[in-house]
């Protein structure tokens, strides 16, 4: 009795435990869940509350007739006594009384009615309030859960780009890099050994074509100075008038 006792409470713990998951990975299913749960009591609720009311008018225009045949009894004793019809007022009096208890009756059973009848009405309003609430929470719990899952995704990628360990991909791209810039120093070597000698001579002619016209740039800019500068007679001569 205890292992079955045992077994049936590991298979519960176990559903549970699985049931709890599924939940946990579809909260919008559990909100919808308990939200139909709660709508289905409404309308068992709302049926209950329409039959109430039902009873309730029936026993109003039942306790009225009873008033009526009361205060007609009433009347049909003092025309039996008028007549001295002592058998008829005793029955109308035995039916007067029996209506009385009825009219007593009724009263107690539309007042219990009217309040249950208040009771569901606010049974009814607190239900639909509930539920509405309830599909409220959904929106707004489902945006928040919405929220935090891309914050997560947010830092879980953060963190993959912050590691120490590169991924596939950059060392790939790193072993491209390296590729390359061993191929572009092979053909770099390979022009400085063919063609080193033309292209030293080459400097060298552009060099000394830049010498030559900064020379005569220089010479160009003293004969410039020469010209705007006074004439300067030696010690001992004179001009010759003209």
């Amino acid at each position: 009795m205890r292992f079955l006792t045992r077994l049936t409470n590991l298979i519960s713990g176990v559903l549970g435990e699985w049931l709890g998951g599924r939940e946990r990975r579809n909260p919008a299913a559990v909100y919808e869940a308990a939200i139909g749960e709660r709508s289905a009591q409404y309308a068992k609720l709302r049926e209950a509350a329409a039959s109430i009311l039902y009873l309730r008018n029936k026993l109003g225009r039942q306790l009225e007739e009873a008033r009526r045949e009361l205060a007609r009894s009433e009347g049909q004793i003092e025309l039996a006594l008028d007549r001295d019809d002592d058998e008829a007022a005793l029955f109308l009096i035995e039916r007067k009384e029996r209506l009385t208890a009825d009219l007593q009756r009724i009263t107690k059973e539309l007042a219990e009615l009217t309040t249950e009848a208040e009771s569901a009405k606010r049974n009814l309003v607190a239900f639909h309030s509930d539920i509405q609430s309830l599909r409220e929470e959904k929106t707004r719990m489902l945006a928040r859960l919405a929220n935090a899952q891309a914050r997560l995704r947010l830092q879980r990628a953060l963190n993959g780009v912050a590691g120490l360990t590169p991924d596939a991909d950059i060392q790939a791209l790193e072993a491209v890099r390296e590729y390359i810039e061993r191929t572009i120093g092979a053909i770099t070597g390979a022009d400085a050994s063919g063609d080193g000698g033309l292209d030293a001579r080459l400097d060298q002619i552009r060099s000394e074509q830049a010498l030559h016209a900064a020379r005569a740039q220089l010479e160009e800019r003293k004969r410039s100075r020469r010209r705007l500068l006074p004439l300067i007679l030696p010690k001992g001569a004179s001009v010759v008038a003209g």
